[in-house]
Parts: C-alpha cells; sequence; structure tokens
C-alpha cells in the first residue's frame, strides 16, 4: 500500500456509504483474466481473436510484428506518458486498417471463445455475481476487442445486466470487416468515463465512490469522469517487469498486488456490502 492510513480512510468511506453511492470499474485483459496460469501468458481478447481459421496468415503476421513493436512500449516503466499514448494511438490506428475487407462470419468469435479463452482470476465470477446481486454497476473498460470480451464474459455467465462493457468492436461492410466501429479507437491511456454514453449516465448518477482495478498504470485514470467523486479507491495488478515496475505503481494505485491471480483482495474490501 503506498499510505495505509489513506487506504483505510477510502475503505471505510466506502463501506459507510453503502451499495447505493458504489460502482465498480476495471479492464478487463489481465485484469478480469489471468495475467498467466502457471507462467504461461494469457491470451489477451485481440489475441483470442486471432486463432481465428478465417484470418488470413498475412494479417496475423502482421497483427503479431505491431504486438512485438508496441507491447514493449506499453510496459516500459521507464519510457514517458507521451511517448506510450503516441505509440498506443500508433498502434490502434494500425490495428483498424489491418481489419479490413475480410470476410468474417461473427458467429466464429463464441467458438474461438469455447477452445482458446482465458481464465477469468480466481473469485472473479463470485465477486461479479455478487456485486450484481447487490445492484452496484461494473463498467468493463478494454483497449481490445469488446466482440471477444463480450463473449468471454458471456461463455463464463458474468455478463449480467450490471455491467457495461466500453471497447473496440468490429464493424460490418456486406459480410466483411470494416474496422472498428467506434469512431474513437480506444487504447490504455485514453478509456475513462468521459467516453461513458449519455443514455447510460442515469445508472452511475449519485454513485461518487468507485473501486478501480487495472494491470497497467493507465487504468489508473479509468474514474476519470466521474461526477461529483468520492472515494476512488484504485488497486492494480501487476505482473511484467516487477521489480523494475513497482515503484510506478505504487506512486499510480493505492494497493498494489505483484503477481496475486486472485480477486480476493477486492472481495475483502467489499465483504460487508455484497
Amino acid at each position: 500500500m503506498r499510505d495505509k492510513d489513506d487506504v483505510m480512510k477510502k475503505i471505510a468511506k466506502i463501506r459507510n456509504d453503502g451499495c447505493q453511492k458504489l460502482q465498480v470499474v476495471s479492464d478487463f485483459d489481465r485484469t478480469l483474466t489471468k495475467q498467466h496460469v502457471d507462467g504461461k501468458q494469457v491470451l489477451s481478447s485481440f489475441g483470442i481473436f486471432f486463432k481465428s481459421s478465417q484470418i488470413p496468415e498475412s494479417m496475423k503476421i502482421k497483427e503479431k510484428e505491431l504486438f512485438n513493436t508496441f507491447r514493449p512500449m506499453e510496459i516500459d516503466p521507464h519510457l514517458s506518458m507521451e511517448k506510450k499514448i503516441e505509440a498506443m494511438e500508433n498502434w490502434m490506428h494500425q490495428s483498424n486498417i489491418l481489419l479490413r475487407n475480410i470476410e468474417y462470419d461473427p458467429c466464429d468469435i463464441e467458438k474461438l471463445v469455447k477452445v482458446h479463452g482465458t481464465d477469468l482470476r480466481d473469485g472473479a465470477k463470485d465477486l461479479i455475481d455478487k456485486l450484481d446481486a447487490a445492484g452496484i454497476p461494473v463498467l468493463v473498460f478494454s483497449a481490445g476487442l469488446g466482440d471477444v470480451v463480450e463473449a468471454v464474459l458471456n461463455y463464463h455467465e458474468i455478463y449480467s445486466h450490471n455491467v457495461k462493457v466500453i471497447s473496440n468492436f468490429l464493424k460490418y461492410d456486406n459480410k466483411k470487416l470494416n474496422g472498428f466501429k467506434n469512431e474513437t479507437l480506444i487504447h490504455v491511456f485514453n478509456k475513462n468515463e468521459k467516453m461513458v454514453d449519455k443514455a447510460y449516465f442515469h445508472v452511475l448518477e449519485g454513485r461518487e465512490n468507485v473501486i478501480l482495478m487495472g494491470d497497467m498504470t493507465g487504468d489508473s485514470t479509468m474514474a476519470d469522469g466521474v461526477k461529483n467523486a468520492g472515494s476512488i479507491l484504485k488497486i492494480g495488478f501487476l505482473y511484467d517487469h516487477a521489480e523494475q515496475s513497482l515503484p510506478f505503481y505504487m506512486e499510480t494505485f493505492d494497493i498494489v498486488l505483484v503477481d496475486d491471480q486472485t480477486m480476493d483482495i477486492p472481495t475483502d474490501i467489499l465483504r460487508t456490502l455484497v
């Protein structure tokens, strides 16, 4: 913990104010899902999508080149935020161009998730189920592929009515992929509540307290835009370059969990509410 007293004050306020004033904001890849299983990195939402046999090998090779170019920049603890944002915008722009003019049956995504779907963190399903029962909304922000995110949530039976996904969604034109349908491409450093559509605002109205969960320092801004913000408790899951990155995570998150593949801590914090 960065500041134990401050963390305890935030938790106390969240508990005292109750369910009606709380919302949960979470990243998807490597946050709701595990970062690794027995040391092997799990597939991201994009990684699952590119397992499709409908995607040409040439496109898969190009996607891997993009990943190998930009992923190291995303997790480099020494790269400036300005450079990171520039790199992520470039990555998403090139991905948007790459995913065009290919015939694709969207029904394939559900099949891919059944075969290649990633594991949720231990306790994630139980936590989401409890939040649903308590009427606490969960915003899932993802810089990945929303079509796959929704399919994974459905597969694990946690895409309940209290869950809202904000992500990049595939666009189709005459049964062919045509990039992403969202005008603003979402990457790890621009996803926050300013992107929530106005029709959903009524669900979040009065919910000034936030439990935020992410695995990248950029995830810490996901609660930006919360109206009349009260207590915002930020929980960071750290795995890659843990020793080098820990100081940066400690500056960004209230609680940092190193190689913790569970939802034990968030569940414990919420135990008096859900």
